[in-house]
């Protein structure tokens, strides 16, 4: 009996035992396979933290944002601002004008003419001021019973008497094609300067008298015969999508 216990333990020591590393590697393979890769993204995750970026780049992406937020806030501030001067058009519409929707405007003439949709069936009739939001932009040139093209002071056939609201300095505003039309001051020394204010006349015959019209950008001194001055226009003309006609 005490002869076979003994061959028994000693054909047990003398059986193969299987490697360390391989039982390692089946429960790796089996937590692997059980937690769905989870355990295999945890391990990449704990061993490549050495390597993830810095907080210099955190800071990046959060200066970004911030600049994302600010441009985003700005662009609703100039929205929000054009509403409301949408709004005041609408509002000041009644006796003596009226509103009018821009339905079109020639690729090629941009600064030129624009249409728009509301015609002599509302009282509109060639010759009477436009104003969008800010100011005068031009005149009705032709009308029909639900349509009325406006040529804008940029047009290079306009012609508008003007003054300089700070010291009345009388001159004509032209069109010369582009977004800022020339104001040819009458006076050889009209001592105005890039700020100045510019209003209709009161001595034009064609549009109601001080009405706003921009604002001067440069001022050539040598023009001849008077000196010349850039005007920017209050209104946007460029971008204007609702007017007001004035009746008369």
């Amino acid at each position: 009996m005490p002869a076979a216990r003994w061959l028994r333990r000693a054909t047990a020591a003398s059986a193969p035992r299987a490697p360390l590393w391989l039982l390692v590697m089946v429960l790796v393979l089996l937590g692997i396979r059980f937690s769905r890769g989870a355990l295999l993204a945890d391990a990449y995750a704990l061993l490549s933290r050495p390597f993830w970026p810095g907080t210099a780049q955190s800071e990046w992406l959060r200066s970004a944002r911030r600049l994302e937020d600010q441009a985003r806030l700005s662009q609703l501030e100039l929205e929000n601002g054009r509403l409301r001067g949408l709004l005041g058009l609408q509002a000041a519409s009644g006796e003596g004008r009226v509103s009018a929707p821009v339905i079109s405007r020639e690729p090629g003439g941009w600064w030129q003419r624009l249409m728009l949709g509301a015609g002599s069936l509302q009282g509109i009739a060639t010759g009477q001021a436009v104003l969008a939001p800010g100011g005068l932009i031009g005149r009705v040139s032709s009308v029909t019973p639900t349509t009325a093209t406006v040529t804008l002071l940029t047009d290079p056939v306009s012609r508008v008497g003007v003054w300089v609201g700070r010291n009345q300095r009388q001159g004509l505003l032209s069109g010369i094609g582009t977004d800022r039309p020339l104001l040819r001051f009458l006076e050889k020394d009209p001592q105005v300067r890039p700020g100045d204010v510019v209003l209709t006349s009161p001595a034009s015959t064609l549009v109601p008298p001080n009405l706003p019209v921009g604002v001067i950008q440069a001022v050539n001194d040598s023009a001849d015969p008077a000196p010349e001055a850039i005007v920017q226009l209050a209104a946007p003309v460029g971008a204007v999508d609702w007017v007001q006609v004035l009746l008369r």
